[in-house]
C-alpha cells in the first residue's frame, strides 16, 4: 500500500498562533496540490516555546486546533497528523498531538510522556499519560513527541505489537542535529518501521531549530530530507515494504525478553 506522506517543515511565530494557523493552512494547501495523502506538522506548531505565556495562548482544550484540523482536512482532502499544540485544561496544560482523518474524524489525541527539561518543559507542562498508538489506512502507527524518540524502550512497545510507522513532531534545536538524525534512524533499524519526522525550522527567543525533516524505510535508509528552510519534504511509502524487512531479518520472533 503506497502513501504520500508530506512533512510540513515551517517556522513558527513566537506565541502568535493566529500567524501560526495561517501559515500552516498555506503549506496543508501546497501539500494537497502535490497530491499528498497525508501531511505531519511540527511540535507546538501554534505558540512555539513561548511557555511562560501558556495561560494567555495556549487552546482551551484543543478546541480551535481540532476546528482548524477539521476544516482543512475536508477542504484539501488529507490526513492530518497535527503535531502538537499547547493544551489547556482544568489539569493544567499539555503538549499534546492531535490527529484527523481526511473527513474530518478525531482518531487520535497523544499528549508529550518525557519533558524536556532543558527547555523547561517540566516547569509549564503536564506530561501525559497515554500512548502515541492509533490506525490509519487499516495500519497500525505510532506518534511520539521530540524528546521522546530518546527512549527506545518506550518507543518499541506498538511495534512489538505490529505497528509499522512511527510519526515523529518536533523542535529539535540545530546544535543537536546529529542526534536527531542518528536517533531516528536507529529507531527505523531497530523497529523496522518507516519514521515520518517533521521538525521546525528558524528561531525563537532563546534556540535555533534545525529542520531536516525525515522519511526513512524500514532498512534505515533515508528516502527524503529537508533542509533548514521552510518547505515541504516528500516521499511515498509503501507499507508492505514493513512485512517484507521483518520477514528477512526476523527481529522480533528472535528476541528474548525473559533475558532483558
Amino acid at each position: 500500500m503506497l502513501k504520500k506522506m508530506a512533512c510540513i517543515q515551517m517556522d513558527i511565530h513566537f506565541g502568535q498562533p493566529e500567524k501560526n494557523y495561517e501559515n500552516a493552512e498555506k503549506w496543508i494547501h501546497k501539500a494537497s496540490e502535490e497530491k499528498c495523502d497525508l501531511v505531519i506538522l511540527p511540535e507546538l506548531w501554534t505558540t512555539g516555546y513561548d511557555l511562560t505565556r501558556l495561560s494567555e495562548i495556549a487552546d482551551e482544550e484543543a478546541k480551535q486546533t481540532f476546528k482548524f484540523l477539521k476544516r482543512c482536512s475536508l477542504t484539501y482532502q488529507v490526513d492530518i497528523i497535527g503535531g502538537s499544540i499547547a493544551k489547556k485544561t482544568a489539569q493544567g496544560h499539555y503538549n499534546t498531538m492531535l490527529i484527523v482523518d481526511r473527513e474530518g474524524n478525531f482518531i487520535k489525541e497523544y499528549s508529550k510522556l518525557h519533558l524536556f527539561k532543558l527547555m523547561d518543559e517540566h516547569l509549564f507542562l503536564q506530561h501525559g499519560t497515554n500512548s502515541g498508538e492509533f490506525t490509519l489506512y487499516g495500519e497500525s502507527f505510532s506518534g511520539a513527541i521530540c524528546y521522546d524518540i530518546r527512549f527506545p524502550e518506550w518507543i518499541r512497545k506498538p511495534f512489538l505489537e505490529g505497528a509499522s510507522a512511527l510519526f515523529v513532531s518536533a523542535e529539535w534545536p540545530k546544535p543537536r542535529l546529529s542526534h536527531w538524525r542518528n536517533l531516528l534512524i536507529a529507531r527505523a533499524i531497530e523497529n523496522q518501521c518507516y519514521v515520518i519526522a517533521c521538525n521546525r525550522v528558524g528561531n525563537d527567543p532563546n534556540n535555533t531549530f534545525g529542520g531536516h525533516s525525515l522519511i526513512i524505510d524500514p532498512w534505515g535508509e533515508i528516502l527524503a530530507e529537508g533542509g533548514e528552510d521552510e518547505g515541504l519534504v516528500i516521499k511515498e511509502a509503501d507499507f508492505s515494504l514493513v512485512k517484507e524487512v521483518r520477514r528477512k531479518i526476523p527481529v522480533f520472533s528472535d528476541r528474548l525478553p525473559e533475558y532483558y
